[in-house]
């Protein structure tokens, strides 16, 4: 395997149901089933979710919700998505532990590095929950923070497109795709690969993203073989 360690970040958006909201158990049980592939491996994984599909933090001012309220609402959704992965997982077999940016003792155990890093050492899928802890922070910016405090190889962005494109490819069937992409060129042509902090985090601690379609089957284990799929953004 390429990677010894990984960070996969997924949005909350992908694990919705048709109508754009709440879970399709059909997806959780696809990704879990990736999930576990890569893990028998020996891959250490560790997962960031978000929580779009049921709350976003960033849209309660618009249905008159103080922003900060809204972003702890939103890392509660995130909570919720953690624990739906994690009963999927061990479903199958795998080992998990749920930490999450606040604190919630009744259902997860509170985001420490170390145990973090223990967990991921004996082979236990650790997912992160709540975001940073803190609101004003997407959970982009928690993906990149703790891939840089567990130390993981590389930060791989699960979407529903095959990587980065010059302009958005589902309005544009003519948007060219970058397979390679250096974190400069990135910035300087406005590509909405993850949002500036969690952009600015990977660079400055040089921690590649790969961004790739995580619906199409065995894509991740594809990558963490080092095979060449969707963008590498890296220094």
């Amino acid at each position: 395997m390429k990677y010894k360690r990984i960070l996969l970040k997924l949005s909350g958006e992908a694990l919705a149901g048709k109508d754009g909201q709440g879970l399709d158990y059909k997806v959780l049980e696809q990704y879990s089933q990736e999930i576990k592939q890569v893990s028998q491996q020996g891959v250490e994984v560790a997962i960031v979710i978000g929580g779009g599909n049921i709350m976003r933090g960033s849209d309660a001012e618009e249905i008159g919700i103080d922003r900060v309220q809204g972003d702890y609402m939103g890392m509660l959704a995130t909570l919720i998505n953690g624990m739906a992965i994690q009963s999927s997982l061990e479903k199958i077999g795998v080992y998990t532990r749920l930490l999450s940016g606040i604190r919630v003792e009744q259902v997860c155990e509170p985001f420490i590095k170390r145990r973090a890093v223990r967990h991921l050492e004996k082979g236990r899928v650790v997912i992160f929950a709540a975001g940073t802890g803190n609101p004003y922070f997407t959970t982009d910016s928690a993906a990149s923070l703790r891939a840089i405090e567990i130390e993981a190889d590389v930060v791989l962005k699960g979407t529903k497109v095959d990587g980065v494109y010059n302009t958005d490819p589902v309005k544009d069937p003519e948007a060219i795709k970058f397979k390679k992409l250096s974190f400069t060129e990135a910035f300087e042509k406005g590509l909405k690969v993850m949002d500036l902090t969690a952009f600015a985090l990977c660079q400055e601690n040089d921690v590649p993203i790969i961004v790739f379609e995580m619906n199409e089957k065995g894509n991740l284990f594809k990558i963490v073989k080092g095979e060449e799929i969707g963008t590498l953004v890296s220094n």
